[in-house]
């Protein structure tokens, strides 16, 4: 079964201008879009959106002008920071201007204990009435949730899943298993999707949804039904683009794909900087490999 947030939860770039302005209408442009093409929900100002090169200001009206779009598909707001005073500031902007749900990448760079991992989880939880998805990204944030801090979130009121880029898939196997009901795994990693959904994920929050929203909602309902075969196929098919999306920091080729696929979004901001000419020819041999150009 899918999770909460439905099966394919889509990060979503965020546009700037060429001048690196927040581009408002290129956001409500591209959500709808995504919406259109195989995505249930959708992540806003997470790392594939930029969040930590946007503004206080810009996080909230990025939230409010795609809820807008979104309607009844929920819309979650990446909120979390290596400040937990600062993560609820930005969680209640969210949830003021109208996200359905949190997610809190775990805490990075003064790289706290187990022991404040958890406390850091539970004062969010405890301030701002919507779900928590926690965001275990190591390759990140030189942090790891570890497995039984998961299993403590898990039993915190508000913390309703996790979102998983450890790569980790004998971990995600036992957090399966020993989790409570009710506490919902995501992929973080696209390769990964079909495994983990094999392992009992829930779903993908993905970066290659962007391209292939149906293709891999296609995938996860296969897999979830029990055609393993007709899922690996679809996983194999999209490999090139898995791969293609991750040649340099994320977003960066994702950017230039959206550019390539007539759904431009603009240059990332910097310490980012555009795909170069090799990066762009490398993405469209992966985009055409995978049938998504």
């Amino acid at each position: 079964m899918s999770g909460r947030f439905g099966a394919v939860v889509t990060a979503m770039a965020t546009p700037f201008t060429e001048q690196g302005d927040l581009d408002l209408e290129a956001a409500r442009s591209l959500a709808r879009w995504l919406l259109d093409t195989g995505t249930d929900a959708l992540v806003v100002h997470g790392s594939t959106g930029e969040a930590a090169t946007m503004t206080d200001g810009e996080k909230a009206d990025l939230v409010r002008l795609v809820k807008e779009v979104a309607g009844d598909a929920p819309v979650i707001a990446g909120t979390g920071t290596y400040d937990t005073r600062h993560s609820i500031h930005l969680s209640e902007a969210a949830r003021d201007a109208g996200a359905d749900a949190l997610l809190i990448v775990c805490p990075y760079y003064n790289k706290p204990p187990q022991r404040g991992v958890v406390a850091h989880y539970r004062a969010i939880a405890e301030a701002v009435d919507l779900p928590v998805l926690a965001y275990n990204i190591p390759g990140r944030t030189a942090m790891r949730i570890e497995h039984g801090t998961l299993l403590q979130l898990a039993e915190i009121p508000g913390v309703v899943g996790v979102k998983d880029a450890t790569a980790d898939l004998d971990g995600v196997s036992r957090l399966i298993a020993e989790a409570p009901a009710g506490f919902e795994v995501y992929s973080g990693d696209d390769w990964a999707t079909f495994a983990m959904v094999a392992l009992g994920a829930v779903g993908v929050i993905s970066v290659a949804a962007h391209l292939a929203g149906e293709r891999m909602g296609q995938m996860i309902a296969l897999a979830q039904s029990g055609d393993a075969g007709g899922a690996r196929k679809i996983h194999e098919s999209l490999l090139p683009l898995y791969r293609g999306l991750f040649i340099t920091s994320n977003p960066i080729p994702l950017k230039a794909a959206l550019d390539l696929a007539g759904h431009p979004v603009g240059p990332p901001r910097l310490p980012l900087v555009p795909a170069t000419e090799d990066e762009r020819a490398a993405i469209r041999k992966a985009m055409e490999d995978a049938g998504v150009l």
